[in-house]
Order: structure tokens, then sequence, then C-alpha cells
């Protein structure tokens, strides 16, 4: 069940056809964040045009970060790149990979440590990648639907069961605290960029139960991303979306199927599900984000 708590103000999300004005299209609100951004656009990007202004956006920004300017967002059929887009320009990308026998990027840098995930029984990984936002400081609101977009895309088209990323120690606090994810190992250097990187990892059953306990509630949006995501509602007509099916058709398949309720093998055996985030700070909210 949803937390019950007193419900964020409400997001004028619009539904529009996928394939004509994106995705899924909203309106940020205008009372807590300081975002010039209004409306929203979340794509797939699947033609060239847009894949083309996703790797333009990573360059510029990892760039000014001393990342160097080669960088491409993943094209293979094992993944998947969204963009966030604002008066018809790209302003956010993420990228999601499944593992195939090619391996992760995070392979580059941790390939001993994800081998201990690999070889859990039932355990399929994946990765977030190539992370840029046009702005130093993102909206929560964009941040939490791009992060619960790619969710919604990747539970029901891969079926993983551990999410990694790696991200620069000045960023760890963010994504432990705001998503919940853990270190894994000590730090390392990522070659790709030339600086630390930390490998996070999150069990992927995890964050159902973190939609499932925070989504709508004021009460934990000042130390956790999950407030901020979309309700099962939501969930469903953006699932219809994805399968091209109307939300009606799907109502009733989606309150048993693995967009809302994921198990999956335990990985780490002695962990169990991890504490939901709630040792925020309120200083992580203006920081800038990056992925190598």
């Amino acid at each position: 069940m949803l937390a019950t708590g007193t419900n964020l103000p409400h997001l004028d999300r619009r539904r529009r056809e996928a394939g004509l004005d994106g995705l899924h299209t909203f309106d940020l609100p205008n009372h807590s964040d300081d975002s010039a951004e209004k409306e929203i656009t979340i794509r797939l990007a699947d033609c060239e045009g847009e894949r083309n202004s996703a790797n333009m956006l990573v360059n510029r920004k990892y760039s000014g970060r001393g990342y160097g300017r080669n960088h491409k967002a993943p094209a293979a059929a094992n993944c998947v790149t969204f963009t966030a887009s604002s008066r018809n320009s790209v302003i956010g990308t993420l990228s999601l990979t499944v593992d195939s026998p090619e391996g992760l990027a995070c392979d580059k840098t941790f390939k001993d440590e994800l081998d201990q995930f690999r070889i859990l029984p039932g355990a399929k990984i994946c990765e977030l990648t190539k992370f840029a936002f046009d702005t130093c400081k993102p909206s929560l609101h964009l941040l939490a639907s791009l992060f619960h977009i790619i969710f919604i895309y990747g539970t029901n088209r891969y079926n993983c069961t551990d999410l990694f990323i790696e991200v620069n120690p000045r960023h760890r606090r963010f994504y432990e605290a705001m998503l919940g994810f853990e270190r894994v190992g000590a730090v390392r250097t990522n070659d790709a960029v030339g600086a630390p990187s930390h490998l996070m990892w999150l069990k992927v059953a995890d964050i159902r139960h973190y939609i499932d306990r925070q989504a709508g509630d004021r009460r934990a949006a000042s130390h956790s991303l999950y407030p901020y995501f979309f309700s099962r509602k939501e969930e469903v007509g953006i699932y219809a979306r994805l399968a091209g099916e109307s939300s009606g058709d799907l109502r009733g398949a989606a309150n048993g199927n693995r967009l809302l309720d994921r198990s999956g093998p335990v990985s780490r055996p002695n962990r169990g599900l991890a504490k939901a985030p709630s040792s925020g700070d309120r200083r992580l909210r203006g920081r800038q984000l990056a992925i190598a």
C-alpha cells in the first residue's frame, strides 16, 4: 500500500501518445524547486537525433568536469537511453544497460565485484550510465520522474534483480541517502574519466518497497527521492504507454505483475531489505550529480 501521509502537491501530468510528444509529459510545480524548467517531456532516445542530443549533453557536462568529451550513450540491443526535454531542448539524459556476454561499463573498474553478484542463483544485473543534466540543480520531481520511468521500463522489459551505478565519491551520499544505494568495495580509479569512483548497488525489489512506502508522502520528502515518484495508478498508465495498451486493459493484470510486486533472488543473503532512505541531508538536494 502507498504511504498514508499528506500527498505532495499534484503534478499536472498530461499523458500524450508515445512517439509524438514523448513517453511522458508533465508540469513541474513551482513552489519548492529553483529549476527554471516547467513543462518536461521524457522520451526514449530511440532515434539518431535524440541520441545525438543526449551525447552532446553528456560530453558538454563531462568535459566541464575534466572527464573528456568522447562519450557516447550505449546503443546495443540490451541498452536504452532516456532523455528529459524542456522547450524542445534536451536537458537531461540517463542510460540503462543490462548484462550480456560483452559485460557492463562497470566491469572496466569493478568486474571482480560484479562477478560476485552474477554467480548468485537467478541474478540478472544491470547498470545506469551516462547521467547528465544541463543544470547544477535539477528538480527533485524531474529526477524522480526520470528514475521512476526507467524503473518501470527496465522492470517490465528486462526483469533485472540488481542495479549498479558508478559515482564520484563526492556524490556518494546523495545516492545512499536519497535512493538507498549501498557501497560495494573500495574507491577505485575509473580510467575512462580519470577520476575516483564508487560502485553503488541497489536491489531492484527494494526499489519497489521504497516506492510503496514513500511515494506521495510529504513527511519523507526532505530526506528521500521516493516521495516524488509516481503513484501506482500513474505507474499503470505509464506501463500501458510502454506496452501500447490502454491502462484499463492493464489495471487488473498490473496488480499482480512484476511491475507492482517483485521479489527475485536475495543478493547478498544476510542483508535482507535495506533500510529505507532516511538519513538524508537537505544540503544534498542542491548537489550536482555525475555518473561515469
